[in-house]
């Protein structure tokens, strides 16, 4: 080891002090976590609340089974896309009635791309970051085609030069909240105002940042915002994403996939579309109603608690995280921010060999995951971790890198998800 007797046993009360006054350790008791796994992978998919089975299977063998099609009104199955959107935006920082639930982050980046297009008429610039999450570029790249709309790439650090010189052809620019690979939270209030000045419109990705940050959507004026339901939401693989459409842009909101969901009157099959009154008119097609529902279930985990302090325990973890490696593994790579204000709810490290790191980690039960090209990244849900956990799993870093288990045949092959 790299560090000293006293410095171990330093971190290990240090550990004990900040979970004595841990004034959200009751919610842990709110997840069902595998014994002797420590799970750092809530930025890619939450861990299970514990109340999320048994609503599930009243809705299979309940709602569904007995109940069947009458479910959709006497279940509201129907307004549970708006419903659980309100939900959502609790924890984003939306007023009711601007967030819908539903379809795929990928699928409400796109409605949200056109419908910016044409917001803003005339102009034919958005700007989006390099560096932001793939299916962020695919989709832009894909609906700017559509659109006739031409592609800057810029980082957020580098939008003011871009909107100096282009800002009147700007209609829209979109970033990701906190990036994807080193945890870095941008300046959304910031950015916006600039946006703003311009006459552009600002959609950000919050797909890492929903549930760990007070991101003041309404506050903030933001306009258009996306994030998926698995992650720090806990509501499971393939849970839906949702759409935030600002209260003031949604009569003109036009996204281009005018579903029967989203129309005005649905149940008239008339021949064409008008489309409806607020957010409902983001919706598409018929939701998938069991993973819609399990996510309203898992929400409940928040039941009680003020994102406030779910941002303090974050930081608190993030923290307390980069401290034990400053001590353990001084030589370690910390590619993350050390500043609070620009550091979301998860601490990236760099190392040649980081697949077979975070691989080797899981052997010792602490889960984390690999980014390309050489990234451990390790995400701390604060609902359900310590710091106690925290010290352990840095630990076991130090000790794989120690005996260099990382280099065992075993972790070298590529699995189809890493």
């Amino acid at each position: 080891m790299t560090t000293t007797t006293a410095s171990a046993e330093e971190l290990q009360q240090r550990a004990q002090r900040l979970d004595a006054d841990d004034a959200i350790a009751h919610a842990r008791e709110r997840f069902d976590l595998p014994e002797g796994v420590i799970y750092l992978d809530g930025n890619s998919l939450g861990a299970l609340p514990s109340c999320v089975p048994d609503a599930v299977a009243d809705v299979v063998r309940q709602q569904w089974g007995h109940d069947l099609i009458a479910s959709w009104n006497s279940h509201d199955w129907w307004g549970a896309p708006l419903r659980v959107g309100d939900a959502v935006g609790r924890l984003v920082g939306a007023a009711p009635g601007q967030v819908a639930v539903g379809d795929s982050t990928s699928v409400n980046l796109f409605k949200c791309y056109v419908a910016a297009a044409r917001l803003r008429p005339g102009r034919t610039v958005v700007v989006s970051d390099p560096g932001v999450f793939p299916t962020d570029q695919y989709v832009l790249e894909g609906a700017a085609s559509l659109a006739g709309l031409q592609i800057v790439h810029a980082r957020p650090d580098e939008l003011g030069a871009v909107l100096e010189r282009r800002g009147h052809e700007v209609a829209l620019v979109s970033f990701s909240h906190v990036d994807y690979r080193t945890g870095q939270l941008w300046d959304l209030p910031g950015l916006t105002r600039a946006v703003h000045d311009v006459g552009a419109l600002a959609l950000w990705d919050l797909c890492h940042s929903a549930g760990v940050v007070e991101v003041g959507l309404d506050e903030h004026e933001v306009d258009l915002a996306v994030g998926c339901g698995y992650k720090y939401l806990n509501g499971g693989p393939g849970a839906p994403a949702f759409i935030y459409v600002a209260s003031r842009l949604q009569d003109e909101f036009d996204q281009p996939l005018s579903g029967w969901h989203g129309h005005a009157r649905p149940f008239a099959m008339e021949g064409s579309f008008a489309p409806a009154g607020g957010i409902a008119r983001a919706k598409v097609g018929t939701p998938p109603l069991l993973s819609v529902l399990a996510l309203e279930a898992a929400l409940t985990a928040y039941e009680g608690l003020e994102l406030a302090a779910v941002r303090r325990k974050s930081l608190s973890l993030t923290g307390f995280f980069i401290e034990c490696v400053q001590q353990l593994l001084p030589d370690v790579e910390i590619v993350s921010p050390l500043d609070d204000d620009r550091r979301g709810s998860q601490v990236a490290l760099r190392h040649p060999q980081a697949y077979a790191v975070v691989q080797a980690l899981i052997a010792r039960g602490v889960v984390g995951d690999f980014r390309e090209p050489d990234v451990v990244r390790l995400g701390f849900a604060p609902l359900y971790l310590s710091h106690a956990d925290v010290l352990a799993s840095a630990q076991q870093l130090a000790e794989v890198l120690e005996r260099r288990e990382f280099e065992d045949a075993r972790y070298a092959t590529r699995a189809q998800v890493t």
